[in-house]
């Protein structure tokens, strides 16, 4: 049996190993893989895992031998599903591994921009503090995140942990989601009502046709001018136009995102001209606890195909 890794640095960097494959059959790894490369580093392949390379019909077609590809993510849109299924190619995913580490960053990213820690740190390096004539000085303003209202769309793993910590802080909880779930830590109601009234917004839902652009210029429009958005979901949930057109013009306040349309950013991107939107490159998730899970889970689930068990099947 032979198993290929298309584009496994991501998830075990320098600090992990992908642990047990060899021992069922001959593992192939690669770092990256372009799309172009998949038809040849695959050929004769009965099992593939994937990050976030393509895998469609025409891909699966080129690899006879192809039983099984294991995606090495919760979301699994990078996969032709359907064609899958179709030619009787078993998919799955490593479901809720990130939960922890993506809630724990919304926080991260909330806390620096109520409390400015490391900023106002840094002023004390440069030598802010010796100067001043007080025993205390802020240079920016600093909220408290008690009492605050947080909205939070999407209420899946990711979703439900991040209400529970916003509880913890004693802030308001309201939550947008596609199917309305019983739970004491917050309150349903609708998008529109949710982005009128919170402080704090921040996307945990899936990318799917009804979501893609769902933060727009009228969506910008309903929320509070000095609103935080936080986008840790998937990039295309926000019209990037639209939102640097918002910030600039102070329709909202701030903005982070961890998540683009296009990955890696390219070049003279319209949110680099925006001093209140704090990016970073798709690395919410990256704990070293959650790329651990990653490699045990995918080991698991390919196991269970060989052992003729479903464990996080797709199709």
């Amino acid at each position: 049996m032979k198993t290929v890794i298309l584009d496994g640095y991501t998830i075990v960097l320098e600090d992990l190993q992908w642990k047990g494959f060899h021992e069922i059959g001959q593992a192939e790894y690669h770092d990256r893989c372009e799309y172009s490369q998949v038809a040849e580093r695959i050929k004769g392949a009965d099992c593939i895992l994937t990050s976030k390379v393509e895998i469609d019909g025409d891909i699966m077609d080129s690899c006879p031998e192809l039983r099984y590809i294991g995606v090495l993510a919760t979301g699994y849109n990078n996969v032709d599903v359907a064609a899958a299924a179709e030619r009787g190619i078993a998919v799955t995913n490593i479901p809720a591994y990130s939960t922890n580490a993506v809630s724990e960053f919304v926080f991260a990213a909330i806390l620096d921009n109520y409390r400015r820690v490391r900023e106002t740190g840094a002023i004390v390096r440069e030598g802010g503090w010796v100067a001043s004539r007080d025993f205390c000085f802020s240079p920016f303003a600093q909220n408290e995140l008690f009492g605050k209202t947080i909205g939070v769309v999407g209420f899946g793993n990711i979703g439900r942990k991040v209400a529970a910590i916003a509880n913890a802080f004693g802030m308001k909880v309201l939550i947008n989601s596609r199917t309305k779930k019983e739970t004491d830590l917050g309150e349903f109601t609708d998008l529109k009502d949710l982005l009128k009234r919170s402080d704090i917004v921040t996307l945990h839902c899936p990318l799917t046709d009804e979501s893609r652009g769902l933060i727009n210029s009228d969506a910008l429009a309903l929320m509070k001018n000095d609103a935080l958005l936080i986008n840790c979901a998937r990039g295309p949930i926000v019209n990037e136009e639209d939102l640097a057109e918002g910030l600039k013009k102070g329709i909202i306040g701030a903005a982070v995102l961890d998540v683009l349309e296009k990955e890696p950013m390219k070049e003279g991107h319209p949110l680099l001209e925006c001093p209140n939107c704090l990016m970073t490159p798709h690395c919410s998730w990256m704990s070293r606890e959650a790329r651990e899970k990653i490699v045990t889970v995918s080991f698991e689930n390919l196991k269970a195909f060989l052992d003729g068990k479903k464990l996080n099947r797709i199709v």
